[in-house]
């Protein structure tokens, strides 16, 4: 699992059948500053209702994602698990 931030949307008008009514979001790796880890995008099905700008925690599994969304025949890799309300680090 891992933190990331939200930056966009991924409309599909043509896709996979299990897909259908998937909400797909762009999300990109933070650290616990809250600053980007690096340029890549990652392409993740929304399960909490998540939106541009928000901190969530990501899991990067496919048989942990088919198993949350309930479809072993779901090409799916990646999944936003949670939205954080706040990243406290103490030292």
């Amino acid at each position: 699992m891992f933190l990331a931030k939200v930056h966009g949307n991924v409309v599909s008008s043509v896709k996979n059948k299990e897909l259908r009514g998937q909400k797909l979001l762009l999300v990109r790796k933070i650290g616990l500053d809250g600053e980007f880890i690096d340029n890549k995008d990652i392409i993740a099905i929304d399960y909490v209702s998540a939106g541009p700008g928000d901190i969530v925690m990501v899991t990067q599994e496919g048989d942990a994602v088919q198993q949350i969304i309930n479809n072993k025949n779901s090409p799916v890799h990646t999944i936003i698990v949670g939205v954080v309300d706040k990243i406290s680090v103490t030292v």
